[in-house]
């Protein structure tokens, strides 16, 4: 039985409509263990009849039969198959790939062996019966060219392939070397079919079993020297299941790709370098040009804290604490804040709540809160006593409140002194800072905003002393504090204390003014009446006990009155009772608080809990509108140019491998294992790029000095920037 055979065949060449005859009318037939030698002048067709035998090109004309079976119904992957089965091919120059080594030479057309080290070892066998393992290390580049001939045979003969198509292979090789390869190639081709197409038939006449002449494409004479030696008749292999194919090609890919990847170490450093830099490049526009997009962000009527509801009477009036206790445990609220002005003092065009460093020369602003739990603190405990604090702070503001101890341990909460016990530092740069307080210090500041939060709240100081004539006036600025005696006041005015020691003040009034919403009455048939609060304190009520510290936190022209928290707490009680008109109940969860929203609304309430949003001003959402897009526009802009330049850069450089791909082809492996190695070598390219880009997210974020020039980027963005770059990979290498 005829292993191959060729009936009739023609090869035509078609281009820019011409047409050239590669060959014609050739039948020919041949068998196991022959070695035949095919000669003919240059461009008689020689190497088109090796090309059609290997399939690397069609035939238009007749059939190729192998093993008997027709192949002109054969597509692309059929043909791919076919030469991983049939072919060996061996070049005259060469077709090493000289990036890879010899080892690596052979391993490649071992591929079909899954055990890596029986692979190993059987590529050891080859290479050392073709006289190379003193080479196994060197690098197809640094090889003569007996020695890549050599290499060659040994990746065929790794092939095991039945036929051997030799296309001058001593055609670049001195006399001697030439002999030697001949001779080779006679030793391992027995059982096989080899077919050598030479211009120097004396070269192989002592071996060949059988001379074919091939003239003006066409065969001229088919001698027959001797009649070939039988081999046995190989094993026809089992169907392959479709899904093991596809399972063996990705394997075949993987190891493919790992190869391709350590075979150029220089231009595989260059492309990870590319992935690097644009995989950076990305990193930093994205958090650049993110923290100005604000056209999908939420606006909360509210301070959203999980659980709240915010309610008020709807006509207007004041809440008592009696009807707020009743209105919890109508709707099961876990528990209520009925003064909650602080939770939402940076929101709704309110002055920001600054705290002044006690450098006196920078401020921060701060969220109020109370009993947070934030997790453990990086230095110091949570608040115990209503004048102490925890400060929660981006990294950024380590370099001032310390990192293993507190270097500010007091701060300046709208003219009020606080102690810092502790800070907690979070990466997350787009988060609010905060100030945690205990209840009662929440409270208690809550009142001294409320009542200093006017601009027309102020304080006088009226006396007269013994010996004089008539009285002094002098304007005061109120501060709150912790270290005035409960209930008492303190005076920083040297006239008034010089003489409150020398007991001539015969007389004092101090009075404290401020304005407030009288909410009593209703709105629907009278407008709220702005009312002004006062109260007189006498000489009963001054204490002459300096508070400590009194110069370093608060410094300002003109005299001070020191008052008291627990005064100011009181004073403003009887504000609030009068004027307050909202509460905050606090249930589990928002889902919770949002049930007990139609409750208090039938029972005459507006209830709101604290996620929901609003339509901010028109002009505004234009602004927002205008300012987004011209951002997203710019980030797109950026993404192009770094998708651009790497894709220029990228495309060159794998450029470098169009010939090592057509020299697989010619081996027989298929286009998906190529594809696939190529995906491979390059995604292995992309993990030191991941790997820089999450060191420079560590190195950023957690350095106090950097994190705030890069606005903080969620796991959803890390994910679309990783997926971006995948699919960029995918769209060069796809080239």
């Amino acid at each position: 039985m005829a292993l191959l055979e060729l009936r009739d065949i023609g090869k035509i060449y078609v281009s820019e409509g011409s047409v050239a005859v590669g060959i014609r009318g050739v039948n020919l037939s041949f068998e196991r263990g022959e070695l035949v030698a095919v000669t003919g002048k240059s461009g008689s067709g020689k190497s088109t009849l090796l090309n059609v035998i290997s399939g690397m090109d069609t035939y238009e004309e007749g059939e190729l039969y192998i093993d008997e079976q027709p192949t002109s119904h054969y597509l692309q992957s059929d043909w791919e198959e076919y030469r991983e089965k049939y072919i060996s091919f061996i070049f005259q120059d060469y077709n090493i790939i000289e990036s890879f080594t010899v080892l690596e030479n052979v391993e490649l057309a071992l591929m079909h062996i899954d055990d890596p080290t029986a692979r190993r070892r059987r590529a050891l066998e080859l290479i050392e019966r073709v006289g190379l393992t003193s080479h196994l290390k060197h690098k197809g580049s640094r090889l003569s060219g007996g020695q890549k001939q050599r290499t060659v045979i040994a990746r065929a003969l790794a092939k095991d392939s039945p036929i051997i198509l030799a296309d001058e292979p001593t055609g670049n090789l001195d006399s001697k070397t030439s002999k030697e390869i001949i001779e080779l190639l006679r030793e391992v081709s027995k059982d096989k079919l080899l077919i050598i197409v030479t211009h120097n038939f004396e070269q192989v006449e002592h071996c060949a079993t059988r001379h074919v002449r091939i003239f003006d494409g066409a065969v001229e004479s088919d001698h027959v020297i001797s009649s070939p030696e039988r081999g046995t008749e190989p094993e026809m292999s089992s169907p392959t299941n479709d899904k093991a194919v596809r399972r063996s090609d990705v394997s075949k890919g993987f190891l493919l790709g790992r190869s391709i990847f350590k075979a150029k170490p220089r231009l595989s450093f260059f492309i990870c370098m590319l992935m690097i830099i644009g995989t950076l490049a990305i990193f930093a526009v994205t958090s650049f040009f993110t923290a100005d997009i604000t056209l999908f962000e939420k606006q909360y009527m509210f301070n959203h804290i999980n659980g709240r509801l915010v309610i008020a009477k709807q006509n207007g009036q004041v809440i008592s604490d009696e009807e707020l206790d009743e209105l919890a445990a109508l709707c099961k609220a876990e528990s209520v804040l009925h003064y909650d002005k602080l939770l939402d003092s940076n929101r709704g065009g309110s002055l920001p709540f600054r705290a002044m460093l006690d450098n006196r020369t920078s401020y921060i602003d701060l969220d109020c809160v109370y009993n947070e739990d934030l997790g453990k603190p990086s230095i110091g405990r949570y608040p115990e006593a209503p004048n102490e604090v925890l400060l929660y702070l981006s990294i950024s503001q380590q370099e001032y409140f310390g990192k293993d101890e507190l270097l500010i341990d007091r701060i300046t909460l709208n003219l009020m002194a606080l102690d810092v016990v502790g800070v907690k530092y979070f990466y997350d740069n787009n988060k609010s800072e905060k100030c945690v307080f205990t209840r009662e210090g929440f409270e208690n500041t809550t009142a001294i905003y409320f009542l200093l939060d006017s601009s027309n709240a102020s304080a006088t100081l009226n006396f007269s002393a013994a010996n004089t004539v008539g009285s002094f006036v002098q304007e005061l600025s109120i501060v709150p504090s912790y270290e005035v005696e409960r209930g008492k006041i303190y005076v920083d005015n040297s006239k008034f204390n010089s003489l409150l020691e020398q007991s001539a003040v015969e007389n004092a009034i101090i009075s404290m003014i401020c304005q407030y919403y009288d909410r009593t009455y209703d709105y629907l048939t009278h407008t709220n009446k702005v009312m002004t609060f006062s109260r007189d304190f006498s000489l009963e009520n001054v204490t002459s006990a300096r508070p400590e510290r009194i110069d370093e936190l608060y410094i300002h022209s003109g005299t001070h009155l020191y008052v008291s928290v627990s005064l100011m707490k009181e004073l403003a009680d009887e504000v609030l009772e009068m004027s307050y008109s909202q509460a905050s109940l606090f249930f589990e969860d928002d889902e919770a608080a949002r049930d007990a929203v139609e409750l208090l609304r039938s029972r005459g309430y507006i209830a709101v809990p604290s996620d929901t949003t609003y339509e901010p001003d028109p002009l505004d959402i234009i602004f927002e509108v205008i300012t987004s897009v011209i951002m997203i526009m710019l980030w797109g802009l950026a993404i192009i140019f770094i998708a651009f330049f790497i894709n220029l850069c990228s495309s060159r450089a794998l450029s470098a491998f169009k010939s090592d791909m057509a020299i697989m082809r010619s081996m027989g492996i298929s286009v998906r294992i190529i594809r696939i190695g190529m995906y491979v070598r390059m995604f292995i390219s992309l993990i030191p790029a991941f790997i820089a880009m999450t060191a420079a997210a560590l190195a950023i974020f957690l350095s106090p000095r950097l994190n705030p020039y890069f606005t903080f980027l969620y796991a959803w963005q890390y994910a679309a920037i990783v997926l971006g770059m995948i699919l960029l990979t995918l769209r060069i290498t796809h080239k």
